[in-house]
């Protein structure tokens, strides 16, 4: 395995940067936080244009096919960008219609989500917001061809930008078959759903999503009924090895920022960065950031393979949400005073970073589930999305 990228992605990294440099500076995830909408649809047609949004999706619906490895490396630089698009959740999303989807619903939305003329979301955490199947309340109950659909869902990305949500609800109650869980494509605008903004360190758009009775039609169903719980563990996988990516560019970007002024802050007569306390600042910062970006291509890698990688995924959340949180902590510490400054822009990716480090599992579930693999089973483990404590 070379988790390291190949010319030809690195050539896609290269690329993705300059554009972002280019059209996507601070000011507009400042202005975004203002918006309503939360991104600028402008900048998501040129995403669109560019294939990105395409990229990992299949050529048969538009796509290009490409590996998540790609997808990883443009997540990777949005995450340097703080580019303010739904992109995470859109992907997300559409992926997980590619593979579990009827064929009449990959043909009518993958195509319009690569043209970026549909924006998408999922919804899984509900008031416990561990990601096990036990904690899913939101009911679905069969009333002829459609489901009646009642409950609430916490912190569903972008919801306020996107046409449909795909939630995860429950069919049935748990047996020895199955998890009773199934997902549901539902269309945002449907009667019966209404949401709440919810304010977040990251100020970003997450809503809390209440379905009062909302019909939705059997056809939306995303693979079969009551088996649900084995779609949506992939998705979560997918989901947190893509935020991870997202971490890592922006902890990378913040880590720059802060070596950068180390060089150039001069105190007693020479840079900070001539001291050594600063330099091993700097030195942990960059140490940090490049293996929370082995352990994430690591993961990414193994699930373009078809091998299992929950483990692997674990691995990366938790080291990403103690190290990239530890990096842009050390970067403010480097700046001082100065960078607790709101019109200065290093709190913006410190705020995300953040924040995104409390989303799709903490650290401590993650190693939970690290652990219980362990116990399990000596040696390496196949796992599934069960961030439980080990009994």
């Amino acid at each position: 395995m070379d988790v390291l990228p190949n010319e030809e992605e690195q050539m896609v990294k290269n690329l993705a940067r300059e554009f972002l440099e280019a059209e996507c500076p601070p000011r507009l995830a400042r202005d975004m936080e203002k918006d309503d909408l939360g991104y600028p649809p402008e900048l998501w047609k040129q995403l669109a244009d560019l294939g990105w949004l395409g990229i990992s999706l299949p050529e048969r619906y538009g796509g290009q096919g490409l590996p998540l490895t790609y997808l990883g490396l443009i997540t990777e630089e949005l995450g340097r960008a703080i580019a303010p698009v739904p992109f995470h959740s859109t992907m997300v999303a559409a992926l997980t219609i590619a593979e579990a989807g009827s064929d009449a619903q990959k043909q009518d939305l993958l195509p319009r989500v690569g043209r970026g003329e549909l924006v998408l979301t999922w919804a899984y955490s509900e008031e416990n917001p561990r990601l096990l199947p036990e904690t899913v309340q939101c009911q679905a109950v069969e009333d002829g061809d459609n489901f009646i659909l009642t409950g609430t869902k916490m912190f569903v990305d972008n919801f306020v930008a996107a046409e449909k949500c795909l939630v995860a609800c429950r069919t049935a109650p748990a047996s020895g078959a199955n998890a009773g869980i199934s997902l549901l494509l539902v269309d945002a605008g449907s009667t019966g759903v209404s949401q709440i903004p919810l304010t977040t360190l990251a100020k970003d758009k997450q809503s809390k999503v209440i379905f009062d009775g909302v019909r939705v039609p059997r056809s939306s169903l995303v693979g079969e009924l009551h088996q649900g719980w084995p779609i949506a563990q992939g998705m979560l996988d997918r989901g947190t090895a893509l935020l991870c990516a997202q971490m890592v560019g922006a902890a990378r970007k913040d880590a720059e920022m802060g070596i950068d002024y180390a060089k150039n802050r001069v105190a007693f007569g020479r840079p900070i960065a001539a001291f050594q306390s600063i330099q091993h600042i700097c030195a942990d910062m960059i140490l940090w950031v490049d293996g929370g970006q082995l352990l994430t291509y690591e993961a990414l890698w193994k699930m373009d393979q078809g091998l299992p990688a929950s483990m692997e995924v674990s691995q990366a959340k938790s080291f990403c949400n103690d190290k990239c949180e530890a990096v842009v902590r050390s970067s403010q510490v480097l700046h001082g005073g100065m960078g607790f400054m709101m019109e200065f822009d290093l709190h913006l990716w410190y705020r995300r970073v953040t924040a995104w480090s409390m989303r799709l599992g903490t650290s401590f579930e993650h190693r939970s589930r690290i652990a219980r693999g362990l116990l399990d089973q000596p040696g390496r483990v196949r796992l599934g999305m069960n961030l439980e404590l080990p009994a």
